[in-house]
């Protein structure tokens, strides 16, 4: 272990390493390679570590505009750590294993997969008797949701923002929509190209835009204040974002993302709400009331089966991207900071 500078400045990443893990589909894994990061130390309690697991475009450092000096969440007095999804390029991903399991044939890992090789992490880095606070935004809020129900008696607190506990029907189509954009490039090649797709991976980026905001988001044209004249230059960042990733990794956490569901496993059978009522961690579940991935109604749904929950949605017309780290509603970041103090003092 070690701290971070009050600057939060880039350092190297480490790498956790698990040999012949099996997965939720039955399939044994060879090696798996855990990216982390650390930001703060381990009191002498045992008690300040907070898990904040990465989202689906989301590498370590992309987390940093959630905490800082004076904060909520402040390294100088929690131990934050960051877990990298498997398939974000930083943990293993069909980017960069070798061998049979490269590309286009890297196995599929659920969110259950991801929080069981955190949890071992966990217990090889910490030796903690429980977890102060695991939280996440997107599929980071999804990890959250699987560690308060898979480990309830070790999460004590958990604050999943602009996520729900499983994917929907609606969230699966959608997700449906990219693959398609990105998969109709005929330099895909089943994922076995030679280059980039590039067709592809900027039909991606500029399918996913029109359903990351809302209406009222264009309608208001809320995207001049990020620097963008017009739709189309939103459209054109958010290609350009996009290409710099590999597209078999994006399809990996695609597959993640659309299997997310913390019922579906051998604690619940595929029971939510039994999965739900099970968590007792203290909980504050925060959807963007424009989200249309994570919809509010399902978020409330579910937020009403978990006993020790409160709903807390924020009112916005960014969609899910109000709450995203680089570019969020201007009211979000002291509305979680809120929420986070809320919960850290009970």
């Amino acid at each position: 272990m070690f701290p971070i500078p009050l600057g939060m400045e880039r350092y190297s990443m480490p790498i956790h390493i698990e040999r012949d893990v099996r997965l939720q589909s039955g399939r044994t894994v060879d090696e798996v390679r855990l990216s982390y990061a650390i930001y703060g130390e381990l009191n002498a309690a045992r008690d300040n570590l907070v898990i904040f697991p990465t989202y689906f475009t989301g590498r370590q450092s992309c987390n940093e505009p959630y905490f800082g000096q004076g904060r909520a969440l402040d390294p100088n007095i929690h131990c934050i750590l960051v877990p990298s999804l498997i398939g974000n390029s930083d943990s293993s991903s069909p980017s960069n294993t070798t061998g049979p399991d490269a590309g286009a044939a890297f196995p599929n890992f659920t969110i259950h997969d991801n929080v069981r090789l955190q949890r071992a992490l966990v217990d090889k880095l910490f030796q903690v008797e429980r977890v102060a606070l695991v939280i996440g935004w997107s599929m980071g809020g999804c990890q959250a949701f699987e560690w308060a129900a898979q480990f309830p008696d070790f999460v004590a607190r958990a604050l999943p923002f602009c996520a729900t506990a499983m994917c929907s029907t609606h969230n699966h189509v959608f997700l449906e929509g990219v693959k398609a954009a990105l998969t109709a490039d005929g330099d895909w090649a089943g994922g076995n190209y030679s280059a980039p797709p590039a067709r592809g991976l900027r039909a991606f980026g500029r399918a996913y835009a029109g359903w990351a905001y809302s209406r009222e988001f264009f309608n208001r044209r809320l995207y001049r204040p990020l620097g963008f004249e017009t739709s189309e230059d939103l459209l054109q960042d958010w290609e350009r974002d996009h290409l710099s990733w590999d597209a078999n990794d994006l399809l990996c956490k695609v597959w993640t993302w659309q299997h997310a569901d913390i019922s579906v496993n051998g604690r619940y059978h595929g029971d939510l709400p039994t999965a739900l009522n099970a968590i007792k961690a203290r909980m504050i579940v925060m959807p963007a009331t424009t989200d249309m991935y994570f919809a509010e109604t399902q978020a409330s749904r579910e937020a009403s089966l978990i006993p020790n929950a409160e709903f807390r949605p924020f009112f916005s017309h960014w969609g899910h991207c109000a709450a995203t780290p680089s570019a969020p509603d201007p009211g979000f970041l002291p509305f979680l900071d809120d929420a986070i103090f809320d919960l850290m003092s009970e």
